[in-house]
């Protein structure tokens, strides 16, 4: 600790010393990287004095990881809290989520327009996005690994090679196939195409390494206990695998949430909500991040941090949610039913009391609710030969299954629980000897 104060102590006062007296070292970023410097010289330097060099060599390691780790979670604050601040003037605005620009104009103030249609816009294409890179991906994964082979190998080097392909690259591939030769459009479905060309390379890589991990012994023992292939695919190696899985999708999604080129080439752009992907343009929120902040205007630059501040929560919304499905394994869910059937017994064990109270109560309401429904179904039906009577027929019945379900419940909550309550424990119920012979004629 004290080699750490005094090496920092040390390394300020010498980069003072040569910044302002002997040499011509100017602005922040050099002057930062001769402080750091000379701090691991005079940390190397001081330790050496009490411990051995191996020690040394550790502790600047260390020292140096710790610095990168800094920067770059520095970097990432530094992101996130420069666009929530520029943003926050136009996020203080309620109207900026629930109105679109088609009657807002550059000059106009925040109070007027909003991000609704990007949002929505990004919102359909990311879903679309999914729907075709989820099961694509994973099942393109379950080939390399299931089927391998020399064209399973061949998918391989293509996924790895689409993986580096420039999302502008992707964004002309869909405008020239799907717009240009199928004549589709621009719209929200070119525009979630284009995104789904960039986002499956990494769904089916992440997939491909997530069911690679999977222990070949649950596999084998699933094999060994007669299961096939596929029945091992769905019930063993996907289970195991979900957990990657999600994040797999999390991956991909992070991926194309954020795409701007191919949504440029085929979406289109437009200032009012389009909720139909399959005709008309269709704006998303990186899209109109990038269109707002190319404007002179203040307010427009605003909206587009605003717009950027909107899509990192979305971003972290999905993270949530997928990371909250994930997370759901076989051993959560057991103990999360455990946990309900203690809380019912304890809330059982603390309303019996007040059940026994209530008794009376409860069979003087079953009783009323017996004798409502008995009056009901006495009852003559009403005839149907007008809409009155109709509703009249409809009330009835559904008085009387309300006074069915009003019984029901009272019984079981009251009477039941007062009864099991005021009878003594009764004695344990003799084990039945399973290989007793069954009687004739018993199939069951």
């Amino acid at each position: 600790m004290f080699s750490l104060v005094g090496a920092v102590t040390a390394s300020l006062a010498t980069t003072w010393l040569l910044s302002s007296q002997l040499l011509p070292i100017t602005g922040v970023l050099p002057v930062l990287l001769v402080a750091y410097v000379l701090f691991l010289v005079y940390y190397a330097l001081l330790l050496s004095f009490t411990e051995p060099a191996m020690i040394v060599k550790d502790a600047v390691a260390t020292a140096v990881i710790q610095t990168f780790a800094l920067v770059v979670v520095g970097t990432l604050l530094f992101i996130v809290g420069f666009t929530i601040i520029r943003g926050a003037e136009a996020l203080r605005f309620p109207n900026f989520f629930v109105q679109d620009m088609s009657l807002a104009g550059p000059l106009d103030p925040l109070s007027q327009g909003g991000i609704l249609h990007a949002i929505v816009g990004s919102l359909i294409q990311i879903t679309i996005a999914l729907a075709i890179t989820i099961p694509l991906g994973i099942l393109t994964a379950l080939y390399m690994n299931e089927m391998p082979g020399r064209f399973a190998s061949f998918v391989r080097t293509v996924v790895e090679a689409m993986s580096a392909l420039p999302s502008i690259v992707a964004g002309l591939f869909i405008y020239a196939t799907v717009i240009l030769i199928l004549g589709l459009e621009k719209s929200g479905l070119a525009a979630a195409f284009a995104i789904s060309v960039m986002m499956l390379p990494i769904m089916i890589r992440s997939s491909d390494v997530v069911i690679r991990m999977v222990p070949a012994t649950l596999k084998e023992g699933a094999i060994g206990l007669g299961s096939g292939q596929w029945r091992t695919v769905w019930h063993v190696i996907l289970p195991t695998a979900r957990s990657g899985l999600t994040t797999a999708i999390i991956l991909a999604t992070a991926r194309g949430i954020g795409e701007t080129s191919p949504v440029l080439l085929t979406s289109g752009f437009t200032a009012a909500l389009n909720l139909n992907p399959t005709s008309g343009p269709m704006i998303s929120l990186p899209l109109a991040v990038f269109q707002f902040v190319k404007s002179p205007e203040p307010t427009m630059i605003a909206r587009g941090f605003g717009a950027a501040a909107v899509l990192m929560v979305l971003v972290l919304v999905l993270f949530a949610v997928a990371r909250w499905l994930g997370g759901r394994t076989i051993e959560k869910r057991e103990r999360a039913r455990l946990a309900r059937i203690r809380r019912r017994q304890w809330w059982a064990a603390v309303l019996a009391p007040f059940g026994r109270l209530l008794a009376p109560v409860g069979r003087r309401l079953a009783a009323a609710g017996r004798a409502v429904g008995a009056t009901f179904r006495r009852a003559e039906p009403p005839r149907r030969d007008s809409l009155i009577l109709r509703g009249v027929d409809i009330v009835r019945v559904a008085l009387v299954r309300l006074s069915r379900t009003l019984r029901e419940w009272v019984r079981r909550t009251w009477v039941d629980a007062s009864s099991r309550a005021s009878e003594p424990d009764a004695p344990p119920a003799p084990a039945v000897a399973t290989d007793a012979p069954r009687p004739e004629g018993d199939k069951s």
